[in-house]
């Protein structure tokens, strides 16, 4: 290493020595100064270049939007985007090129001039102070007095430390300034070794990305000049034929719009006639406004703009007719005349509107020649029962959760495994269905929608009894032997854990890409087993349903005809609180009531005469689900669901009863508890005015009353006879259901005080009042679950 500065010079303290020191001194500071600028143009390159990327990234944004806006053009979309993603690449390799650079030259410049260069600056401020001490020295011992020999020694004693720790700390000064002379060498070429082997690494990054993309690129050029040459030949085609109409649209007469007098009955869009004419409006300023008119699927129907759904103006032509109308001051008027109203219209000509009402008209006979006109079909929906309660605002008392719900429902029959793929261990569970699921199934039965299947957890919800009984009533076996009744016969396969599916195991029921992963041949074997129903053994109703699916009257000449048919026991009333009681004779669960028989409501009145039911294959799906409500027979109850029963479905021939009644009838809670998870609702009225709630007072049943107001049943209702559930009870001195109905209204009333906006039914408080009547509500249940 070859010295700035010369160690001998140095002990010596000669001026060559203190020139060096000047001169390196000067270079340094230089040195500084320029480290500096570079370390901030650094800085401002680095900024610069992340605003840079930053102002790229939007351009690449912009491409991209380009990309979706062409997604129509397969071409453009597929270039932009592949064009934008390398472009994306090309930015990455920037801003890793921009943080190689502030490690290289920023960090390690700047550590340079931080630590190297402070130390040079401490070692020059403590070597200016000794060599100050010692000049001091100097000075003092020269001017001791030869006759003070105290002072003379201690003079000398001074000086002769002063050089011992001049030269020390000189010899320090002098091996900083060399060895800061060597290092900023090798920083500064390291430094810019780096920044240079960065930019190395950036563009060979970049050639071999572009290398990768110039075959296509190549292709795509290629591809552009034919697409050049075919562009100019569908404009040199263009304007050939806009020649040739400008040449026919001289001649043309344009009195008269001749291009719309044409008019198809067979055409194949199920379009016969279309385009504008002006209609009165129907307001009393009778205003006139133009409108593109069509004649389509024997309707008459207008839009103002092409986004805008047609308006039917009539709804079926065959109950309207057409006439021309002269006695309007416009010209060109004919007006279309329905059983409910008329519809003024002009057209631009004369001939126009004869072809117009030429169009009506032979639309008007080709409609009334039509065979097997369709009848409209209603979309029968049922009223969404307003019993849906949130279980984690539930009272916590006697509702079970965890692994005590999932061991109670696993061990049903069929419930260790999917009901769906046999997947071992499921922790799910369809509510209303009443199946256990694994994890990925209850994500596809969630998907279905809740008016198909409920979805919850065996182990993190909270489970309330009457749900878990519901759950132990039913399981995957009873529920797959309705639900795929018929997969064996269809030759069809359920899917398997860990089995992948073919395209030919659907092919009879629906169409599924060789490519569908196992997940979506399971959603298309669910879908087709809960909401197509496809595997449901579907059996035939006697018609007409209004003779002979109904329950056929005692002492009627029905009844001998339909000898082979069953009777069922008749029922007798007794006073219990649970409304559950055996009977000695055949099992079957006997109904209680604290009412007298001549002072209320007597429910059975009406079954004191035999009836006869027709065997449940050959019952309407309602009537079926109507007769098992009562019997407590949730299988059937779930057999009549899936062959499509209604499940609000009155029984005209009694009073309109509901299955909901029935059920309150037959009285099971679980039954009840079914039928409201399946949409069942709980304020359906028969003729007489009753609800649920009120049969359910009526008959004294604890449990189903707390049930119905857990799920929202209107407690003031009332009946014909001008009597809510509670003036029953009180008339019946049925002290629960007094106190559970009060309990419930001052609820209602502190809720409303409170100016909370709760529906009823969910609770929404945690005031002493709401709890208090939650508690008395669950007790209940699990009371009445635990004596039937």
């Amino acid at each position: 290493m070859k010295m700035t500065v010369d160690f001998e010079e140095c002990l010596k303290d000669s001026p060559r020595f203190r020139a060096a020191l000047e001169e390196v001194e000067g270079d340094v500071a230089e040195l500084e100064l320029k480290l500096d600028k570079l370390v901030k143009l650094c800085i401002a390159m680095i900024d610069t270049g992340k605003a840079f990327c930053l102002a790229n990234k939007q351009f690449m944004n912009g491409i991209r939007d380009l990309a979706q806006y062409s997604s129509n053009d397969a071409v453009v979309e597929t270039s932009l985007t592949k064009f934008s993603d390398s472009l994306q690449e090309m930015i990455n390799f920037h801003t890793i090129l921009f943080d190689q650079t502030q490690r290289s030259i920023k960090a390690q410049l700047q550590n340079f001039v931080k630590e190297d260069l402070r130390k040079f600056k401490d070692a020059k401020k403590q070597f200016e102070k000794v060599s100050e001490e010692k000049e001091n020295a100097l000075v003092k011992n020269a001017q001791v007095q030869r006759n003070k020999q105290h002072e003379v020694e201690e003079a000398t004693n001074i000086l002769t430390a002063t050089r011992k720790c001049f030269r020390h700390i000189a010899l320090d000064y002098v091996l900083q300034i060399n060895v800061l002379q060597s290092k900023r060498r090798s920083e500064i070429l390291k430094s810019m070794l780096s920044f240079m082997y960065a930019h190395l690494a950036f563009f060979h990054q970049g050639y071999d990305l572009f290398s990768e993309l110039g075959p296509y690129m190549k292709d795509l050029g290629a591809q552009l000049d034919r697409l050049v040459v075919d562009a100019a030949k569908e404009k040199r085609e263009m304007e050939q034929k806009h020649s040739t109409i400008q040449q026919k649209a001289a001649l043309q007469d344009f009195s008269s719009d001749d291009s719309k007098l044409e008019y198809n009955v067979d055409a194949a869009n199920g379009i016969v006639m279309e385009g504008y004419l002006f209609k009165r409006a129907s307001n009393a300023f009778k205003t006139w406004n133009r409108r593109w008119f069509s004649i389509q699927n024997n309707q008459l129907v207008y839009q103002k703009k092409f986004k805008d759904s047609p308006t039917v103006v009539v709804e079926d032509l065959r109950l309207c007719t057409v006439k021309h109308c002269e006695d309007v001051e416009r010209r060109f008027c004919f007006e279309v005349v329905s059983p409910t109203k008329s519809c003024m219209l002009q057209a631009d000509s004369e001939k126009l509107r004869q072809a117009w009402i030429k169009a009506v008209q032979t639309s008007i006979a080709t409609a009334y020649r039509e065979k097997g006109d369709e009848s409209e079909k209603l979309d029968k929906k049922s009223s969404p029962s307003t019993g849906s309660l949130d279980s984690g605002n539930e009272s916590k008392e006697k509702l079970l959760k965890g692994e005590s719900a999932l061991q109670r429902v696993q061990c049903i029959p069929g419930n260790s495994s999917c009901c769906d793929c046999g997947l071992a261990d499921p922790r799910w569970a369809s509510i209303n269905l009443g199946i256990t699921l694994c994890i990925e199934c209850s994500g596809i039965h969630r998907s279905l929608g809740v008016h198909f299947s409920k979805v919850r957890s065996l182990t993190l919800d909270t489970w309330e009894p009457e749900l878990l009984k519901l759950m132990c009533e039913l399981g995957n076996d009873v529920i797959n032997r309705v639900y795929e009744a018929k997969l064996e016969k269809m030759g069809i396969k359920k899917p398997q854990p860990g089995q992948r599916f073919t395209e030919k195991h659907f092919r009879r029921w629906s169409q599924i890409p060789r490519s569908c992963i196992y997940r979506q041949e399971k959603e298309a074997y669910i879908r087709a087993k809960y909401v197509e129903r496809r595997f449901v053994d579907k059996y035939s109703v006697l018609s007409p349903p209004s003779e002979r699916e109904a329950r056929v009257s005692s002492r009627s000449c029905e009844e001998r005809r339909l000898s082979q048919v069953r009777v069922p026991v008749h029922t007798t009333v007794k006073s219990n609180d649970s409304g559950i009681q055996q009977g000695s004779d055949d099992g079957r669960e006997s109904l209680s009531s604290t009412v007298s028989a001549n002072s209320l409501y007597e429910p059975e009145g009406e079954r004191q005469e035999s009836s006869v039911f027709l065997d449940s294959k050959h019952l309407n799906p309602g009537l079926q689900l109507y007769r098992a409500s009562y019997e407590k027979n949730l299988p059937k109850m779930a057999e009549a669901l899936a062959h499509g029963a209604d499940v609000n479905w009155a029984n005209s021939d009694e009073n309109q009863a509901t299955a909901l009644i029935q059920a309150v009838l037959g009285g099971s809670l679980v039954t009840c508890e079914f039928l409201l998870q399946n949409g069942a609702n709980v304020n359906q009225r028969d003729v007489q005015g009753r609800g649920p709630l009120h049969h359910a007072t009526v008959l004294g049943h604890t449990g189903q009353v707390c049930l119905f107001l857990k799920r929202g049943a209107n407690q003031h209702a009332t009946d014909e006879e001008g009597k809510d559930p509670l003036s029953i009870a009180v008339e019946a001195a049925n002290a629960d259901i007094v106190t559970l109905l009060r309990l419930a209204r001052m609820n209602e009333e502190m809720r409303e005080s409170e100016g909370l906006y709760g529906q009823p039914g969910q609770y929404s408080t945690n005031n002493h009042t709401e709890m208090q009547y939650k508690k008395c509500i669950q007790e209940f249940i699990s009371l009445q679950l635990e004596d039937s």
